[in-house]
């Protein structure tokens, strides 16, 4: 985390000079910049940061003021409180690339769900979380009161008792978020776990499907909120992988003006990671050039791509953020011998 030093953002300074280093930097002292002149920041982070355990970082980010708005997928929104509430029982898999299907056969039967190198242990988490999420459900069933989706789970993990947290509350970055009460978005929710478990009680009549606002309300109320956030020196765009969770809340500025037939603010940065090789038709390869075309973002729209490993890139901007946060004065002297 920050020292007085700034080790990290020292290290970045002095070795990122050129290749996807050099677009790290730019993208980190762009960033840092733009919430020092009083910006705001948004990211959309897709993939399954969470399951990386990207709240190590994103959730002292969130603290410090230097995120101010998600949109995220609902994998990423249920891993965040399964990382809480269940992380003794997740299972390492290093050697995961020399694995027959024999292998994760075994770890089928063993109840366990694997993402990549790591895996999500069923009992503990989807059916530990289930046992509270699910009457919250029923209750809004009877009660006909109707909620976002990420608001069940932010009630969820600020009532659940410190005592079943296994992780470390301070990693993880939906509980910063709930006490924080960030504006989020989750597009797409369907597409997770609880999505799924939800669409079986829908299914069997416990519960009605109109308890969850839909991705059209969602964006319905982003409006507003975008209006909000981006006034002032504006907000920017921090994009983690690409699909939904990207391309949903980018969107709001045509929508806003085009469809609402309102004046808006453009994105006033942009930045993303991804290590989709660019190519025809690739969403998570495409330019941020093409989104002009959109009126996504304009020609004047600060733009960084990073063509990398977000697991490696993110953790290291956000730390080398937070060493900023804590002392401008320190950091804004480093860049400056730097000549940034």
């Amino acid at each position: 985390m920050a020292t007085a030093n700034q080790p990290i953002l020292r290290f970045v300074l002095q070795n990122y000079r050129n290749f996807n280093a050099r677009a790290t930097r730019d993208a980190l002292v762009a960033y840092w910049r733009h919430v020092e002149g009083g910006g705001k920041m948004f990211w959309a982070v897709a993939g399954a940061m969470s399951s990386a355990q990207l709240g190590i970082t994103l959730a002292p980010a969130i603290r410090a003021g230097l995120i101010h708005g998600l949109s995220v997928t609902g994998a990423n929104l249920e891993e965040s409180l399964f990382r809480l509430v269940a992380h003794h029982a997740y299972k390492d898999f290093p050697d995961y690339r020399y694995f027959t299907k024999d292998d994760d056969t075994r770890i089928l039967e063993a109840r366990m769900r694997r993402v990549t190198d790591t895996s999500i242990p069923e009992d503990e988490a989807f059916r530990a979380v289930e046992k509270f999420i699910v009457p919250m459900w029923t209750e809004a069933t009877a009660a006909r009161r109707r909620r976002f989706w990420h608001e069940y789970f932010y009630e969820l993990i600020q009532k659940l008792p410190a005592d079943l947290h296994q992780g470390d509350p301070e990693a993880c970055w939906l509980l910063a978020a709930a006490r924080a009460g960030l504006p989020i978005v989750v597009p797409g929710y369907e597409d997770s776990t609880f999505g799924n478990i939800f669409a079986s009680h829908v299914k069997t009549g416990e519960c009605s499907a109109l308890i969850v606002k839909s991705g059209i309300e969602y964006m319905a109320e982003f409006y507003d909120q975008y209006q909000q956030l981006s006034g002032g020196k504006g907000i920017g765009f921090f994009q983690i992988g690409g699909g939904i969770a990207g391309d949903f809340p980018i969107c709001v500025v045509p929508s806003i003006k085009y469809d609402l037939g309102k004046p808006v603010k453009p994105w006033a940065y942009f930045c993303q990671i991804s290590d989709s090789t660019t190519s025809y038709g690739s969403y998570s390869g495409a330019t941020p050039n093409e989104k002009i075309t959109w009126d996504k973002l304009t020609r004047d729209t600060p733009m960084h791509v990073i063509e990398s490993d977000a697991t490696i890139v993110a953790p290291l901007i956000l730390d080398a953020l937070l060493e900023c946060r804590a002392d401008p004065a320190a950091a804004n002297a480093l860049l400056a011998k730097h000549g940034l």
